[in-house]
């Protein structure tokens, strides 16, 4: 059978694919070079173009001083964008790359310099490339990793980031397109090959997918179910949301300072994980909690109360988790910030 060559992605289909941020003053464009990135840059001006007056489109280039080939390619992008009318920027990170880690590392490196020079241009939006094909490598990704729903909803169109808003606009096209679009305007593009390395976890599980594909499990569908999960997780934070507000109209205490603990105990375990979430993330001051971890206090809390009632009825925990100090006492679930390392005390009481 043929293969059917994707179609490219006219001018009429970047108007529909940037609608949503048309009245936005400043745009930054994250472009590395590669084909998704400057397809993105190719695409959004022309479509500035198709405004008369749009947004002001400054691209930028991350440099991580990991290739030798970087700077040109940053040369080349250069190039491309005064052509096409868009300013350009290269941003180099620059210290002691870590030995392990590395692609992580890479990532927030790029997004801290990213939001950077949008702050420096007065721009409130980054653009990322993320297409169809990223979206269920993501959903895969986080799925090995054992992710719990939010993680599973993947990349959403729009999220905060470093105090910018982060933008996909190709989430639901495939890159196959984007190639296509280069190939018919005559533009060349590098390729990366670190995208192919077995080293690192995303070319072996990129180098999967046609065997998921084969088995129905295409990046259509990944991309879908990942969609469903998002509609769920959306409606479970509602719920979460609610939760919290009845909790603190019991005692008339704010939830940021914990919990009743019989009222909590009667939530479903899914609301009550995200109430302890919250908590801690506010409280604490090590970053964002991990999941399997609050599960853990979870269930560490459910045995204390399923002890204190078979013993002296009395429940008393106290546990430290991300910055925060988690406790029992007299019927309630506080939840503060935790002393500095040198002076804590944890355990169970």
């Amino acid at each position: 059978m043929p293969t059917v060559e994707a179609p490219s992605i006219s001018a009429q289909d970047a108007i529909r694919l940037f609608a949503d941020w048309k009245n936005v003053p400043v745009l930054v464009l994250a472009v590395s070079g590669g084909p998704d990135s400057l397809a993105l840059m190719w695409l959004a001006a022309r479509w500035r173009r198709a405004l008369k007056k749009g947004p002001r489109l400054v691209a930028v280039t991350v440099d991580h001083g990991l290739r030798k080939e970087a700077a040109r390619e940053a040369r080349d992008v250069r190039q491309l964008a005064t052509v096409l009318d868009v300013e350009h920027r290269t941003l180099r990170w620059r210290g002691e790359k870590p030995k392990t880690g590395l692609p992580s590392a890479a990532r927030d490196a790029r997004y801290r310099l990213l939001a950077r020079a949008a702050r420096g241009c007065g721009a409130s939006h980054i653009l990322t490339a993320h297409t169809r094909d990223d979206q269920a490598e993501t959903f895969i990704m986080r799925l090995s990793r054992g992710s719990g729903i939010a993680g599973l909803a993947a990349m959403a169109r729009q999220s905060d980031r470093d105090g910018v808003v982060l933008a996909r606009p190709f989430l639901d096209v495939p890159k196959s397109r984007l190639v296509a679009t280069l190939a018919k305007a005559g533009i060349t593009f590098a390729d990366d090959p670190t995208n192919h390395d077995p080293r690192f976890t995303r070319p072996r599980l990129r180098a999967l997918m046609p065997a998921l594909a084969a088995e129905g499990a295409d990046a259509r569908g990944l991309v879908r179910l990942a969609a469903r999960l998002a509609r769920a997780n959306a409606a479970l934070d509602v719920m979460t949301d609610g939760a919290e507000r009845y909790l603190a109209s019991i005692d008339g205490v704010s939830s940021a300072a914990g919990f009743d603990l019989a009222a909590f105990g009667a939530l479903s375990d899914e609301i009550r994980v995200r109430l302890l979430m919250r908590a801690i993330n506010r409280a604490g001051h090590e970053g964002p909690a991990e999941l399997g971890k609050v599960e853990a206090l979870l269930q560490a809390m459910d045995q204390a109360v399923t002890a204190g009632k078979s013993g002296a009825g009395r429940v008393r925990l106290k546990q430290t988790l991300a910055g925060a100090v988690i406790s029992i006492q007299n019927g309630r679930i506080h939840i503060v910030p935790a002393p500095p390392r040198g002076r804590r005390k944890t355990g169970l009481l």
